[in-house]
This record gives structure tokens, sequence and C-alpha cells, in this order.
């Protein structure tokens, strides 16, 4: 298995789960700390890098952040969840407090 995915785990229950899926469909995946410097990922080549869920949102004080390089690495990312925030607040975009919390479907508006 030449080509792979990195997983960046950010704390999600369902990290392992992606990587067993991502497998199953014959493509390599190899879950890293979320604060894997960005140079370490490059080493890898990975074909695309997925940001994982966790508990936090990312206007926590405590929030895990990746190193910010990773988005200049020219490489197609999945952000899930919190890893969906961490993308849209990196490239510009506002990430909202919801009306209540959610686990399961929600509207996403892209403007």
């Amino acid at each position: 298995m030449n080509e792979q995915i990195v997983i960046l785990d950010f704390g999600s229950q369902y990290t392992q789960v992606i990587a067993r899926r991502i497998r199953e469909c014959s493509v390599y995946s190899v879950i890293l700390p979320h604060n894997t410097p960005a140079q370490r990922i490059a080493e890898l080549a990975p074909k695309g890098i997925i940001l994982s869920g966790g508990p936090c949102s990312v206007y926590s004080e405590d929030a895990p952040l990746p190193d910010k390089r990773i988005f200049q690495l020219g490489v197609p990312m999945l952000g899930i969840c919190y890893g969906l925030q961490l993308l849209a607040q990196f490239l510009g975009g506002r990430v909202e407090k919801g009306q209540k919390r959610e686990y399961g479907k929600g509207t996403l508006k892209i403007r």
C-alpha cells in the first residue's frame, strides 16, 4: 500500500473506527497526535489528511491545535466535527455556537 491517509487525533472516540474504514478501502491510514509537526506529516507524503473530531470547541482556551503549517502542505483535508471547526477557522470562516449541542444531523450554511 503506497497511498496513505494521515489522521490527526483530536480526541474523538471514533478515530480508530475512521482508520479501520479507510483500511477497509485498501488504503493505509496512520493515526498521529494532533500536534505532530507538519514536517513529519510531509515526510509521510499522505494523499490526504483527516482532522478528527474531539470534545473541544475552537473557542475553548485549552483547544488542541495542529501545527498551522499543515494547511500549507497542499494536501486535501477532511475535517470531522471539531476538525471541521478547525478547517473553517484556519481558512477564514466563522464558527458560531449553535442554539443547542448537537450529535447527529445538523444544518451547515456556506456563503
